[in-house]
C-alpha cells in the first residue's frame, strides 16, 4: 500500500477534493452505486448525490462494490432529486445531465469547465428524467460510434468523472 502511495481514510477525509459532485437519480443497482462510490474515491470527489430510489449506505451490494469507498465518500440522500439540484444551484454549482439530447455537449469538444460541477445520472434503462434534464444547465453528452449507444451507468460516471477531472487538472481550475 505504500509503495501505490494511497491515502488512509483520515488522509482522504481531510485532502482537499475535487468541485465535482455526482447525482445519482433511480440508479437500480446498488453494484452500480458502489462501483461509482469507488470511481468517485479514486477521482478525489466532493460528494455523492443519491436521489429517489438509488440505493444508499449502509447496503450489502454497494459494500460488494465500492470496497470501502462508501466509507470515505461523503453522501447525502435525497427522496426527490429537485431539493439535491436546488440546494447545489444554492451554493453556486453548475449542473449538467449525462444523456443523449439535442443541443448536448460533446464531452470531448468541452475546453474548459468552469467552478462547481455537478452531473446527473440516471437510470439503467430510461436515463435521466425529462423534468431533470430541463432543470439543468445542459447534457453532456459521451461521443459513441459503434452499433450500441449506451453505457452501463457505473461506465459512463467513470468516463464523465474522469474528463471533468482530467480538465480541471489540465486548466488548474480547481475551485
Amino acid at each position: 500500500m505504500d509503495e501505490l502511495n494511497r491515502k488512509s481514510v483520515e488522509e482522504f477525509r481531510e485532502s482537499s477534493k475535487m468541485p465535482i459532485i455526482a447525482i445519482l437519480e433511480n440508479v437500480r443497482s446498488a453494484y452500480n452505486v458502489g462501483s461509482i462510490f469507488r470511481t468517485a474515491d479514486a477521482f478525489l470527489l466532493e460528494a455523492i448525490y443519491i436521489c429517489g430510489y438509488t440505493a444508499h449506505p449502509p447496503h450489502k451490494e454497494i459494500k460488494k462494490t465500492a470496497l470501502g469507498a462508501d466509507e470515505t465518500v461523503s453522501w447525502k440522500h435525497f427522496k426527490y432529486i429537485n431539493d439535491a439540484l436546488l440546494e447545489l444551484k444554492n451554493e453556486g454549482y453548475t449542473i449538467y445531465a449525462v444523456e443523449q439530447a439535442v443541443n448536448s455537449l460533446k464531452l470531448n469538444a468541452i475546453e474548459q469547465f468552469d467552478g462547481k460541477i455537478a452531473v446527473v445520472f440516471g437510470n439503467e434503462v430510461s436515463g435521466v428524467e425529462q423534468s431533470t434534464i430541463e432543470r439543468c444547465d445542459g447534457c453532456l453528452e459521451i461521443p459513441q460510434f459503434g452499433m450500441k449507444h449506451s453505457l452501463n451507468v457505473s461506465v459512463a460516471a467513470g468516463v464523465v468523472l474522469w474528463e471533468l477531472v482530467r480538465n480541471k487538472l489540465q486548466t488548474g481550475n480547481l475551485r
